[in-house]
């Protein structure tokens, strides 16, 4: 019997061996064959239903194949995002500002590394949820065509030349470079036309001209596709010219493959499939929408309307073998990410958790930061300011806070510093620094505040109870139960062992005693699915059917003394996990305290601007200036207005420092206060950056890129898609500050301009030089420009265009000869008629200097 098991255990393991070859053997798995042979065989083993789970962004193991379940939505605009701790580098429209194509890289390619490590580990984990995957949803390369889009944010700028120098350097760093395998799979979005309103980007027609969408809107797409070699794009939720972007024939087919030769996946903004038959009406059934975009080109689908595709296979409205076409350069991807090949193969396999954050990756974004920042005004030397004043005052709603660093898409830091924390590090011992905000960022409501722990109590000790759970109906035993001085909990930054990070609630309980009776404002600010505040067992906040509202709050009359019963209920379900309990005290406002800390100061640096909390993608915000995640006007809030001009009466010093992700119109700012500092949503470093600008630690560098125009008023319609007035290329008025421009603390001159040759055929090509000398007292890094206008031109062409970026450092007294090429590409516009780029002949003006309306100019002659 013994002998008969033994004998019947052999033969198990000969045959579980045996088709563990038979597996291997495979051609799919055969390492020495082509990644097209590879993908062949593999689709051609599956089903259609299996073909079809492969074709959305969550798609499913299938075990029978070895394929494991991937998710292809993952984030990394500027840094790893909604993926736990990462470093955070300044937003996409920081980047943009530093003008160095050279750094986007370097952090692309350390944000890439993260990316991998974060891959590897939750592979090795088991996990395979979302935003754990190499499949990344990056960069966003549209135009900032209108500095009212709330999503600007996350582009490079209102340039084409500069916003594919920046999407090339970041695709590449993404991608690596491997010839063989990709490290990670980029995807420049939102493909081709799209850039707001964002409440009516599922139904909303973008129209243009035949030469804008070569000239302005597509160039940067081309740049990232034929040159940075992205191998994916995203297409838009919007029409184009009446057609939904992701049933587009003429996007996905005539431009982006056979004139561009794309031949990696294009995946569909999330939900867009959906678009087509609800909101757009282009077709009469999900069946219609599904097949329509997969035969226009659109191969994944962030989303689950291709579940339709098996029923349209039915219906005859597309066929498996064209289904096949799509699940083919999706697998493709995955091939050359490595994910069927052995770990050993693949040259980034082995890059790990220890990477993430480093204090090499924190220095790259503490310089990224530093780069970024634009010095707007300074009259009077009045920066950099002296580390040993006796006393500064900090003021101002974005002067301490985590969410104007990080912007959106965001990941998490280990560690952050605010601009409060920038200057109190940066300052003598000796040196008060004092802080009020002094202002909400948008109302003229109460400036709210934590409530603080010395009126808050439980059980004799300050603050209140939480007890956390992994379910929404407060059952079963607590995850964690401990006692939290004051609630302001970011569980991203802060995760608690054990806690669903994806479903999850808190209760809070104790007990709240004011030291002044009075009417007191008590609110909470969370995101997401939920939430309630009760006092001695009422409720007075119930955001429970609302859950997408930022910040609820009630008035309720507090008597000193008395002990109040506080009860919150906190319901999480999504991304991110925060929530802050707020209050508004009847005491001097934040306002009175702030002119009070002005008086009793030397100078005043006032941290304002907006943030991502009102601007950014489509989200319920309908405060005054904001509609749905879009500015109404781009004036600096009126409450701060308000503020900066009580400060400025005090006749302290004022210097202003901004936070936020577009143009601002800060006339009053710009005619009555010395010094403007512009810092966008810098990185988790983003305070410790600012300090160095305003100490002189650091010497500013970062230039525009965008305008900033005196008012809306100088705009076109939001809707409106024309690049008529719009932009510096097409602006005829004076702006506030131009695209390009940027103050340094030395100053630098230029002289010698001139060209190789003065005239050159339409297929020629010649250069253009120019002697840059710093003629200042400090070393200092100048960011030397080329702008192109033709002066004869048979079609309306841009008043200028940037067509050359070189960054500088120069020593006091030093100087440098900075050359240009200048190619036909240079020199060229799309022509309508010939549906083609030519180059006619006539005069251009090339101007080189600091700015977009500050160069030195020649004249060249193309001819014939």
């Amino acid at each position: 019997m013994k002998i008969l098991r033994y004998n019947i255990l052999i033969a198990l393991v000969l045959i579980a061996v045996n088709s563990s070859k038979a597996q291997e053997s495979l051609p799919y798995l055969n390492t020495s064959l082509s990644f097209d042979e590879r993908v062949d065989d593999l689709v051609s083993r599956m089903t259609l239903e299996e073909k079809v789970g492969q074709m959305m962004n969550d798609a499913p193991a299938i075990p029978r194949f070895n394929i494991l379940a991937h998710e292809y939505w993952n984030e990394c605009l500027h840094g790893v995002a909604r993926a736990g701790k990462a470093t955070v580098f300044p937003q996409a429209i920081g980047l943009a500002a530093t003008f160095d194509a050279d750094l986007i890289y370097n952090d692309a390619v350390i944000i890439s590394d993260e990316a991998r490590a974060k891959h590897h580990e939750a592979q090795r984990n088991k996990s395979y949820k979302r935003y754990e995957g190499l499949t990344y949803w990056t960069p966003n390369v549209n135009i900032f065509r209108d500095p009212r889009w709330g999503r600007g944010q996350e582009t490079y700028g209102e340039d084409p030349y500069l916003t594919s120098r920046m999407g090339v350097s970041f695709v590449k760093g993404l991608q690596g470079d491997d010839e063989k395998y990709l490290k990670l799979v980029a995807t420049p979005k939102h493909f081709a036309v799209h850039s707001g309103p964002e409440p009516e980007r599922h139904f909303f027609d973008a129209i243009t001209t035949e030469r804008d969408l070569y000239d302005t809107y597509l160039p940067a797409f081309k740049a990232t596709i034929v040159e940075g070699r992205a191998y994916s794009v995203m297409a838009a939720y919007n029409r184009y010219m009446g057609k939904p972007c992701c049933a587009s024939h003429q996007l996905l087919d005539d431009i982006l493959r056979k004139d561009w030769g794309f031949d990696g996946f294009v995946v569909s903004d999330c939900n867009a499939i959906r678009d087509i038959h609800d909101y757009h009406n282009y077709v009469d059934s999900k069946e219609e929408a599904a097949a329509v975009a997969v035969l226009a080109g659109t191969d994944l689908n962030c989303g689950s309307r291709y579940e339709y595709l098996k029923s349209a296979v039915k219906a005859g409205l597309i066929t498996e073998d064209e289904i096949d076409v799509s699940l083919k350069r999706i697998f493709k991807a995955r091939f050359k990410l490595g994910m069927f090949d052995p770990a050993e193969k693949v040259p980034y396999a082995s890059i790990s958790m220890d990477v993430v954050s480093s204090d090499k990756h924190r220095t790259l974004a503490l310089e990224t930061a530093q780069k970024s920042i634009v010095l707007l005004k300074n009259e009077n030397q009045t920066l950099p300011l002296k580390k040993d004043l006796k006393s500064i005052a900090v003021v101002g709603p974005n002067a301490n806070d985590l969410e104007v660093l990080l912007g959106n898409y965001n990941g998490f830091p280990f560690q952050y510093f605010t601009p409060l924390d920038g200057i109190k590090n940066k300052v003598s011992e000796n040196t008060k620094v004092y802080y009020e905000a002094g202002t909400e960022l948008i109302s003229k409501e109460p400036t709210m505040s934590l409530v603080p722990a010395e009126f808050l109590s439980f059980d004799g000790k300050k603050g209140l109870q939480a007890k956390y759970y992994n379910n929404h109906e407060f059952t079963g035993t607590a995850v964690a139960t401990r006692i939290e001085e004051v609630v302001n909990s970011n569980w991203n930054l802060n995760p608690v062992e054990g806690l669903n990070e994806s479903k999850f609630a808190i209760e809070y309980t104790g007990n709240i005693k004011v030291a002044i009776s009075g009417i007191y404002k008590l609110g909470l600010q969370s995101h997401h699915k939920g939430y309630t505040l009760a006092i001695d067992g009422k409720v007075i906040v119930d955001n429970t059917n609302k859950p997408k509202r930022r910040v609820i709050d009630e008035s309720i009359q507090l008597e000193k003394g008395k002990t109040y019963k506080v009860d919150i209920k906190y319901y999480h379900e999504g991304y991110p996990a925060k929530l802050k309990f707020m209050w508004a005290s009847p005491e001097k406002t934040s306002f009175e305290k702030a002119i009070d800390l002005a008086k009793k100061s030397e100078v005043v640096v006032f941290v304002g601007g907006i943030s991502p909390g009102v601007e950014g993608e489509q989200m319920p915000v309908n405060s005054k200036g904001f509609d749905g995640g879009d500015k109404i006007n781009i004036d600096l809030p009126e409450v701060q207005t308000e503020l900066l001009k009580a400060l400025h009466e005090t006749g302290t010093p004022v210097v202003l420092v901004l936070l936020n992700g577009s143009a601002l119109a800060i006339n009053w700012e710009n005619d009555n206060l010395p010094a403007i500092v512009e810092a966008w949503y810098p990185g988790e470093l983003g305070g410790t950056a600012i300090a160095d600008v305003l100490f002189g630690d650091y010497n500013p560098s970062g230039r525009l890129p965008v305008t900033f125009y005196t008012s809306h008023k100088e705009l076109s319609p939001f809707v409106n898609y024309s690049m008529k007035g719009r932009t510096y290329r097409y602006y005829e008025g004076e702006a506030l500050y131009p695209f390009g421009f940027g103050l340094s603390y030395t100053k630098f001159n230029y002289e010698k301009l001139k060209l190789d040759k003065n005239q050159i055929k339409t297929t020629e090509a010649t250069k253009v030089s120019v002697k840059v000398k710093n003629v200042g007292n400090l070393q200092g890094e100048e960011v030397v420009q080329l702008y192109i206008k033709d002066l004869k031109s048979s079609v309306k062409r841009p008043l200028k265009s940037l067509r050359g970026i070189k960054r500088i450092t120069l020593k006091p007294g030093k100087s440098a000869t900075v050359t240009f090429n200048i190619t036909p590409e240079d020199l060229q516009f799309f022509d309508t008629i010939l549906h083609k780029y030519i180059v006619e002949p006539g005069e251009f003006e090339i101007g080189v200097g600091p700015a977009s309306n500050n160069f030195e100019t020649v004249t060249l002659n193309v001819i014939n």
